[in-house]
């Protein structure tokens, strides 16, 4: 058994079947407490992926990016890397130096990482978000601290809010817990611009225009006050700001409301009369609802609605963004505290922020785990930024488009070729990784590497150790909860975490109350393009993760779907090749025709790499939200051509 390590929060358990010394299956654990046997198309695809006659197995170098690569021994690669890092730290010091590791894998041997650079003297890294950075920071400002409902408590609620959240492909464990709701009779809504798979799950799908989600939650918390039907005392007694929001609601009319969010009021009386005659309600926001500039106002409207209705603190209840991955192992493995606070470089703008640096300027970039030249916003801009770079060290599976960038080529081993320990964003558990296969051909695991590389620095004796000691002691905060690091490679083990987060009414902001949001301007929620009169929402794929991709496994190019009224006022046909233009560059792509859909959005599975002929962040802006420091994808807007 082994537990599922990528970009995803259902970190699945899983059961590999092996014949041969060969990966055959991999099926889900039913021993699993979450997951409990299920697992999604992506995993038994993984195998694949595994075996991929394009699969770099071997190390690469190259002295200039114009030329071919040629195979390498270990020992050259690495002594490589080493003599660079050396030579740029003692020329202009480590902040000349940006490490960039990513989202694809966040096990627990990853903190060593970045520990690594922290033991060459604390190096550039990135800060903010591509994901989910503006939910977490708008909701600590509601409850001081995200904390969310353990999965296990959302079989107390009698409905169900999918927030934009589209479990089918990205949350397969939620499913089963969505159709008990129904066969009790609880409502089930799905509030998404796009009509997601899991569309087909929900009583009603309510699609508001992309980024006016405050809009629609004002809305329904009006209706439950006209009603009387609010918590009264939790305003009263456990809140702070309760009637600056108000007075916030009172300036709008239901109508209005709908009208901005161009929503039908149906719509909002059918989410009111759910949070009023079907409590518990759980609220589940996805990660698309991060990626608009003002993303925090529709966050924290959401959480207000649910403090109003009563859902706050109550078992079955509660508005649920995420978990802390990393939170469950010994935080100091970091090194942060090794060196002064070092500089960092904002991740929505980090194309701008690497050609900005000055003193010293950034001369080598260090990727794990990650494919910024695909999935970080503005791809021109990106390609610049990472050429401006003298020396780029890329670890990974496959030849993708930041390695096409990369000056060394370290092949990676996969989560099913090495021991580590996985926490999770999406539940309470974390769970062994335990090799299943012989890594393939010379890969080696991202500690293996690291480890091998200290063995050229003069902090080797502070690295390299065993891979059963660093666990044993970066997961410390877990053995003392009572799990042995014996029981750890067994099965999963929940974390000594609330089932129901704020049950007490307490809250860690400075008041000890939840703290309603008190200033709001419309008109930040209403920017739009004339010329550009579609919103790109580049949702997630449900057969890939991100760009976990191959090139055999592209189409030739990107599908894009449209409205059918769009198309027929535009004279595009279905299956034809069209031009995407935003002001920030243009892609081609196939058109799919779609009935039912928005007419003010275009929508697209992102992840598709440039070199394959897709790249959709060719199309976005490199900005950051106005809290979190996340990146706003949705907000690109785009016109539709005819190809030529």
């Amino acid at each position: 058994m082994t537990t599922c390590t990528r970009d995803c929060p259902n970190t699945c358990g899983l059961l590999a079947e092996i014949r041969d010394s060969r990966l055959v299956t991999l099926k889900g654990d039913p021993g699993h407490p979450i997951t409990r046997g299920l697992t999604c198309v992506k995993a038994a695809r993984y195998i694949k992926r595994v075996y991929s006659p394009e699969r770099i197995t071997h190390p690469l170098i190259r002295d200039r990016r114009s030329l071919p690569w040629r195979k390498a021994g270990w020992d050259e690669v690495l002594d490589t890397v080493a003599s660079r890092l050396k030579s740029i730290a003692a020329e202009s010091g480590p902040e000349a130096i940006l490490y960039y590791q990513g989202y694809g894998e966040r096990t627990a041997l990853k903190l060593l990482n970045r520990y690594f650079f922290n033991l060459l003297g604390g190096v550039t890294t990135p800060a903010g978000s591509l994901c989910g950075g503006t939910g977490q920071r708008a909701q600590d400002l509601d409850f001081g601290r995200r904390v969310s409902h353990d999965p296990l408590d959302h079989a107390n609620s009698r409905s169900m809010i999918l927030w934009g959240r589209n479990p089918v492909s990205t949350n397969i464990s939620l499913v089963p817990v969505i159709r008990k709701i129904r066969r009790r009779g609880g409502r089930v809504v799905l509030i998404d611009p796009v009509p997601s798979r899991s569309a087909a799950l929900a009583d009603r799908h309510i699609a508001p225009k992309p980024g006016s989600d405050a809009f629609l939650a004002m809305a329904v918390a009006k209706l439950i006050l006209a009603r009387e039907a609010e918590d009264r005392d939790f305003l009263e007694n456990h809140a702070l700001g309760a009637n600056d929001y108000l007075r916030i609601l009172a300036r709008h009319s239901v109508e209005e409301l709908c009208v901005r969010c161009d929503t039908a009021v149906e719509d909002a009386h059918f989410l009111a009369e759910t949070l009023m005659l079907q409590k518990p309600t759980a609220t589940l926001l996805g990660w698309g609802i991060h990626r608009h500039r003002e993303a925090h106002l529709s966050i924290r409207a959401i959480d207000a609605l649910a403090a109003i209705s009563g859902n706050i603190g109550v078992s079955g209840g509660g508005v649920s963004q995420g978990f802390e991955e990393y939170g469950p192992f010994d935080q100091k493995f970091w090194g942060d505290d090794l060196n002064p606070r070092r500089r960092t470089l904002l991740l929505p703008r980090i194309a701008e922020e690497i050609m900005n640096a000055r003193d010293p300027e950034i001369r080598m970039i260090y990727v794990t785990a990650a494919n910024p030249v695909c999935m970080a916003p503005n791809t021109a801009k990106t390609i610049a930024a990472f050429r401006h770079a003298k020396f780029v060290v890329y670890s990974g599976h496959f030849l993708d488009d930041t390695a096409d960038q990369a000056h060394v080529f370290l092949p990676a081993t996969t989560f099913l070729e090495e021991e580590d320990v996985m926490a999770s964003y999406g539940h309470n558990h974390v769970g062994p990784v335990n090799r299943v296969i012989a890594p393939m051909g010379e890969c080696k695991s991202e500690f293996q590497m690291f480890h091998d590389l200290a063995g050229r620095f003069d902090f080797a004796d502070r690295f390299q150790r065993s891979v059963t000691d660093w666990l044993h002691d970066l997961c410390a905060p877990i053995r003392e909860q009572g799990c042995s690091m014996a029981d750890l490679r067994k099965k999963a083990f929940r974390l000594n975490a609330p089932m129901v987060p704020f049950a007490n009414k307490s809250f860690p902001t400075p008041s000890g109350r939840f703290q309603f949001m008190t200033e709001f301007r419309p008109e930040d929620l209403d920017r739009r393009d004339p010329a550009y009169p579609y919103r790109l929402l580049t949702i997630a794929p449900h057969g890939f993760i991100c760009s976990e991709r191959t090139m055999a496994g592209h189409d030739p190019l990107p599908v894009v779907i449209l409205a059918e009224e769009e198309a027929r006022r535009l004279c595009l046909e279905n299956g034809e090749e069209v031009v995407v233009e935003s002001r920030t560059g243009a892609v081609r792509a196939k058109l799919e025709v779609k009935a039912g859909q928005r007419r003010d959005i275009l929508v697209s599975e992102r992840g598709g790499w440039l070199k394959a002929g897709h790249g959709l962040n060719r199309l976005t802006q490199d900005i950051s939200s106005t809290v979190g420091r996340g990146t706003p994808y949705y907000e690109t807007s785009v016109r539709v051509i005819k190809g030529t």
